[in-house]
């Protein structure tokens, strides 16, 4: 079956306890009520960073200052195959904030797996839990 697909960026920010930020997906938009990675989708000719420069700003408030890619991976839904390219976010200006209204929460990263998350962002908390026990 060929699925459309749609190309994301999500961002993992975290605060100076080493918690990570989700956000939860708004009523009428697909998967309502999951939790998220904050980022979105990629316009036509931009790039991944450029793309989650432009989304942090639209969903959180937030000017990326640098950011570094952690992986990449494919998920299928029963209706789309999603690519998503993940980023850690090293340095930011502002303060994170639900511009459009959503719930945002910090999360120590092993408590990941106890939040409902999208299915695609699950090996998302694998490769942080990964990475942060190579410290």
């Amino acid at each position: 079956m060929n699925l459309p697909q749609l190309r994301v960026v999500a961002a993992v920010l975290f605060d100076a306890q080493r918690r990570v930020l989700i956000a939860q997906r708004p009523p009428g938009k697909p998967l309502a009520g999951y939790w998220e990675f904050p980022g979105g989708k990629l316009l036509a000719g931009e790039d991944e960073v450029n793309a989650l420069r432009r989304e942090l700003v639209e969903e959180l408030g937030i000017e990326m200052q640098s950011s570094r890619p952690l992986l990449s991976l494919t998920h299928d839904y029963p209706d789309r195959r999603v690519q998503l390219a993940v980023r850690v976010v090293e340095r930011y200006d502002g303060v994170p904030r639900g511009v459009e209204g959503q719930p945002l929460k910090w999360v120590s990263p092993d408590g990941l797996f106890d939040e409902n998350l999208l299915p695609a962002d699950k090996p998302i908390v694998e490769a942080l839990l990964r990475e942060s026990s190579a410290r």
